[in-house]
């Protein structure tokens, strides 16, 4: 009977240790996050100043500021459509919320110290994205030229 008694206490071991919900959809990301100490808001929308962007028709004039910003402080390590220094930035508004765009670009340094999505760029690229000092209204031209990317691109593919 003690071998009954050991099995029954690994299990209800196992149980506790793993939460006690069957069947927990608990992802390798949201574990990560969790381990960090990161909310659900924060997995979708990184970590940073941004917590809510309204997003309305693309705005030409915001997005070419963008492209000027993107240009001067950006262009050195991504390009719109090749891996570079870092990722290729033309589809990443299809990818990423507005809100995890503008705080990877506000906050790169704690990005990639706690978002497990970041630190998988790191891994990949061996890189960390530097600060470059930019306002959040710099942040948003560079989320609305690269709003504008991703346009050309669903564009082009119509024709």
């Amino acid at each position: 009977m003690r071998v009954g008694n050991l099995s029954l206490a690994l299990s209800l071991a196992v149980i506790v240790s793993c939460g006690g919900e069957a069947g927990s959809s608990d992802t390798p990301a949201r574990a990560a996050a969790r381990s960090a100490g990161l909310s659900e808001e924060q997995l979708e929308k990184g970590i940073g100043p941004v917590k809510d962007v309204e997003l309305e028709s693309l705005d030409p004039a915001l997005a070419a500021r963008g492209e000027e910003v993107f240009t001067l402080k950006c262009s050195a390590c991504h390009k719109p459509d090749e891996r570079y220094v870092g990722p290729a930035l033309a589809d990443v508004t299809t990818r990423r919320t507005p809100e995890f765009v503008m705080n990877m670009i506000l906050n790169p340094a704690e990005m990639v110290e706690k978002h497990p999505e970041a630190r998988k760029l790191l891994a990949e690229f061996m890189t960390p994205m530097p600060d470059q000092n930019l306002t959040e209204d710099d942040a948003r031209a560079v989320l609305e030229y690269l709003r504008s990317l991703t346009a050309s691109t669903d564009e082009s593919m119509e024709d």
